[in-house]
């Protein structure tokens, strides 16, 4: 099952800081191929993606994480939700883990 990547504001911005930035070239590609992951099939083994209980949606949705990194320092991540339409996920956010 496909599904339609929509990007919040913040994600949005998340994602051009590091597409701009030569020196996170290697970590831009990462985190382009695992949104291609996600896409396609967001249980794909290697976002080894899991809830994640500590934020919600706009609308109480469950927010998952999918690492676009492993085994690095800051580590990029992807957090989302499934919604709101059918088929679609919305990007909240994409950021180095703490």
């Amino acid at each position: 099952m496909s599904f339609d990547l929509k990007f919040t504001e913040q994600a949005e911005a998340d994602l051009k800081s590091l597409e701009e930035d030569p020196g996170r070239l290697k970590r831009f590609k990462a985190v382009r191929k695992a949104l291609g992951y996600l896409e396609n099939n967001p249980r794909h083994p290697g976002l080894n993606t899991h809830k994640y209980s500590a934020l919600s949606g706009p609308d109480g949705e469950e927010i998952f994480e999918a690492y676009a990194e492993n085994k690095t320092a800051a580590a990029y991540r992807i957090f989302w939700f499934y919604g709101p339409d059918t088929k679609e996920i919305t990007i909240i956010a994409i950021t180095p883990h703490p």
